[in-house]
């Protein structure tokens, strides 16, 4: 929700400086210069873009107007989530898990972790990789080799959407340049009219270069960024999956696997390590309900 409080500060501060400045709001009502502007920045948009690049960015719109899934809260419950499962693996065997992630929406461990049952990707990272340890034919060396390349593929096609917006918002000034050098031309067109009418026209000619550049800085650009944001939170959650895992495979008992998971993510959304201490203590009380 900060980028929609961002673009409300934006169009308070130009527009409310403008009319105190003595400015009328009417002098920039000028609706063919926006469809001038917008319709060349969508069509150089949609011509260097494939239908999957836009099917992409209308995905990753929406959710630049919603908090982030990403939050403290969401670490928690995943590394809680992967302590169980490691635990019991290492409990009662690899194959002990196989039904868990197999069907985890009928799993009585999955259960207990709706945050991650509602994330697909999410589910299908850890499900996909736990099968891969279960079948015990890669070493943790090929595994990482493997989590490392689909991280790479889901960080590039993430970023897709984000590059695109940047684009866009570099060609915006540029269009608003175009907008206004065509009024330019309609004015110098029009030179046996009185100055008051040249004046006008040339006043409408510059609206051009202001909205191209205010649309480019105070609105487009802001969205490219948020989607790269986005983009890094999804891979630094697989950061700390993939390193969970590979500690555990590497020998290291679930609570110190975890905490290896800890140590990767952000300073602002990690916690502590009695935090988590505490945390993954509780998550111990339902696999022995469940047994």
């Amino acid at each position: 929700m900060l980028i929609l409080l961002g673009f409300v500060i934006v169009i308070l501060s130009v527009f409310g400086s403008f009319v105190a400045l003595g400015g009328h709001m009417g002098a920039l009502y000028q609706p063919f210069e926006f469809i001038l502007i917008g319709g060349a920045a969508l069509g150089a948009y949609i011509s260097s873009n494939s239908g999957k690049s836009v099917g992409l960015l209308m995905r990753a719109l929406p959710a630049v107007f919603k908090s982030t899934p990403y939050h403290k809260d969401l670490y928690m419950e995943l590394m809680a989530l992967l302590y169980v499962l490691l635990n019991k693996a290492r409990r009662d065997g690899l194959m002990a898990i196989e039904s868990d992630i197999e069907d985890p929406a009928k799993s009585p461990i999955f259960s207990q972790y709706p945050r991650i049952v509602r994330d697909p990707h999410l589910l299908e990272f850890i499900t996909d990789y736990l099968r891969l340890m279960i079948s015990g034919n890669m070493s943790p060396y090929e595994i990482e080799t493997l989590m490392d390349q689909e991280i790479e593929a889901h960080e590039t096609e993430r970023n897709i959407p984000a590059r695109a917006l940047a684009s866009v918002a570099d060609a915006l000034p540029a269009f608003g340049i175009v907008a206004a050098v065509l009024g330019v031309i309609k004015a110098l067109a029009s030179v046996d009219q009185p100055p008051a009418v040249l004046a006008d026209l040339i006043s409408k000619a510059m609206v051009g270069t202001f909205l191209g550049i205010l649309l480019a800085y105070g609105f487009v650009s802001p969205l490219a960024q948020s989607v790269e944001r986005r983009t890094v939170a999804s891979v630094k959650v697989l950061e700390c999956i993939k390193v969970t895992l590979l500690a555990s495979m590497n020998g290291y008992p679930p609570q110190l696997a975890v905490e290896f998971g800890r140590k990767v993510l952000y300073a602002m959304i990690r916690p502590s390590f009695a935090e988590l201490e505490d945390h993954v203590r509780q998550a111990k009380l339902p696999l022995k309900k469940a047994a």
